[in-house]
């Protein structure tokens, strides 16, 4: 058997944010890729809400879906990519796409919900393009 597997290391350095909430919403992990695509420091993200990178515009949708999963335990994103707009620290807007998983405590309550983000800002800004240029022709 090789050398035993770093799982802190490995969820630190992904090059996928990975970002956990408690069921009230407030952050509870941040990894280095997080910081990168949303630019906050873990100290500034850790204990605060996911209103932080969620435009305002559409926070009242997303904490419906979010107290529904907690209700119910269900979400269709652990295996199907939610693709939603966000924002980063500077205000600038960005496009994600992200599945989570559940968390569940030893008495079968949920803990926690970590969502593994990729930023698709670039690829939206690509397909956005493309879209004027094919309406225009």
């Amino acid at each position: 058997m090789g050398r035993p597997f770093d799982f802190d290391n490995f969820v630190q350095t992904a090059g996928d944010a990975i970002v956990a909430a408690a069921p009230d919403g407030t952050i509870v992990f941040w990894n280095a890729a997080a910081e990168r695509i949303f630019g906050y420091k873990p100290t500034e993200a850790l204990g605060r809400s996911l209103d932080l990178i969620i435009p305002e515009r559409f926070r009242e949708r997303h904490w419906q879906g979010y107290r529904q999963v907690m209700t119910t335990g269900q979400t269709r994103y652990g295996a199907d990519v939610l693709r939603v707009p966000a924002v980063h620290k500077d205000g600038r807007p960005l496009s994600i796409g992200f599945t989570v998983t559940l968390m569940y405590s030893v008495e079968q309550e949920i803990d926690a919900i970590v969502a593994v983000i990729r930023d698709e800002t670039g690829r939206w800004q690509e397909e956005q393009a493309l879209r004027k240029r094919v309406a225009e022709l």
